[in-house]
């Protein structure tokens, strides 16, 4: 397995001959929507950075895509455009059908929280995600984490936008996934509670997860404070930088 991070929350797992492009935000510099915020952080255009000049080549070799929830973040008009042009089959929340029905998406697998459906040679369950401390969860709307097994592959759980819940610790303890991935940026608006995991809850997700963590969901969007080498370096100081990976954009892991 490999997992090609490309930026924010938009990766390729690549398994075999298949590529999973999962929550794509393809655009732009500055053309997927307006600042998040105006006052907390500096106003700025989202994404505020290009992709990697090697990102759409691994974009192309799309077989399928994964949709965890609707924001613009992780699914902006130009993903929209490329999914549509190559009539990619989608798996996403039941939620979502929906929608992404409605703007023309190849819809083909939804999924159910806490229920296994099928997702290529093996199988996929939907993982409730909570995108907000307190009141601010229930306006931020619906959003699913996957937990993934395909044979002879280390599975692999891609939380998505969440704090840490109840929920998220029974998949770290109870499934103990070999890879997981975590939006690590603590997003927050100019009111109301983080968005995201603070840095205590990125913690305790690093050490209740049993195999490697990947942190994504930094340095690409505007209400995202938290840096790469602030996370590096917390985790340093916690004992756990060993088993985290905090991929560069356009870096590639390969899981062993």
């Amino acid at each position: 397995m490999k997992i090609h991070h490309l930026r924010n929350a938009t990766m390729v797992i690549e398994i075999k001959d298949q590529f999973i492009l999962v929550d794509p935000m393809l655009g732009k510099k500055g053309t997927a929507g307006p600042t998040f915020t105006l006052f907390r952080f500096k106003p700025k255009r989202n994404p505020i950075l290009d992709l990697p000049a090697n990102a759409m080549d691994i974009v192309n070799k799309t077989t399928h895509c994964l949709i965890t929830h609707l924001h613009p973040d992780h699914l902006d008009k130009k993903a929209e455009k490329f999914l549509k042009s190559n009539n990619t089959p989608i798996t996403c929340s039941t939620k979502d059908k929906k929608t992404l029905k409605k703007r023309g998406l190849n819809v083909v697998n939804t999924v159910n929280y806490w229920e296994e459906s099928k997702f290529l040679d093996g199988s996929i369950t939907g993982i409730p995600a909570k995108h907000g401390y307190g009141f601010v969860a229930k306006p931020m709307g619906n959003v699913m984490g996957f937990y993934i097994q395909i044979p002879n592959e280390k599975t692999i759980y891609l939380s998505a936008d969440t704090i840490y819940t109840d929920n998220v610790d029974k998949v770290l303890k109870q499934y103990k996934p070999e890879v997981n991935v975590v939006a690590c940026g603590t997003a927050q608006l100019d009111i109301f509670k983080p968005l995201l995991m603070t840095m205590d809850d990125i913690i305790k997700f690093t050490k209740n997860a049993t195999g490697t963590v990947i942190a994504n969901h930094l340095e690409a969007v505007n209400h995202c404070p938290t840096t790469r080498t602030q996370l590096a370096n917390e985790l340093e100081r916690q004992g756990l930088l060993e088993k985290t990976r905090i991929p560069n954009d356009g870096e590639t892991i390969v899981i062993g």
